[in-house]
Formats: C-alpha cells, sequence, structure tokens
C-alpha cells in the first residue's frame, strides 16, 4: 500500500541559498530510490518561512530503507544544522 510522507522545514531567508543546494541534492537522491512515485513542495501562503514536502513511497518499507540511508541522513543532519530545528516527518497511507 502506498504511503505518503509529510516533512515540515521553516527556512530562514539568509541561509536560502544553501538550504536550495542541500534540498536539490536531496531531490537528486530521491529520485533513484526504489518505491519512490513522486514528491512535491508546497509554500505555506500566510507563513512563508514554512514549506510541506509531500513525498509518496510504494511501500512504509521503500521510505524506511530511504530514510535509513546514509547518504540522506548525511544531507539531512546538513538541513536541520542550517535551519536550527530538526524537520518534523508524519507518515499517512493511502
Amino acid at each position: 500500500m502506498a504511503v505518503k510522507i509529510f516533512i515540515k522545514r521553516k527556512s530562514v531567508d539568509k541561509n536560502i541559498i544553501e538550504l536550495t543546494v542541500l534540498l536539490k541534492r536531496m531531490r537528486a537522491l530521491t529520485l533513484n530510490q526504489p518505491g519512490y512515485i513522486y514528491g512535491e513542495t508546497l509554500r505555506r501562503i500566510d507563513r512563508s518561512d514554512e514549506c510541506m514536502v509531500i513525498s509518496t513511497w510504494r511501500s512504509l518499507a521503500d521510505w524506511e530503507e530511504w530514510f535509513e540511508n546514509e547518504e540522506r541522513r548525511s544531507i539531512q543532519s546538513e538541513i536541520d544544522l542550517l535551519l536550527g530545528e530538526d524537520t518534523e516527518y508524519a507518515i499517512f497511507e493511502e
């Protein structure tokens, strides 16, 4: 059964260039992962510093394998350090 992962981040305008580079690296890696279907990034209208990524995966196992991927974890650590807080994840099934 497919799952959707909601990934919430708050950005900091002063770090937007660095953040964009890291997110593009993450996206490039994601595209080659088994079970990845698609993703979209939304920016919150009433809070321009907040964005939500909705990532769709074939199965929870596919997502979990990607979540534990060392390269992903490394980039995610850089993102969290840059933003000064942990990224939030919520997992939903279709």
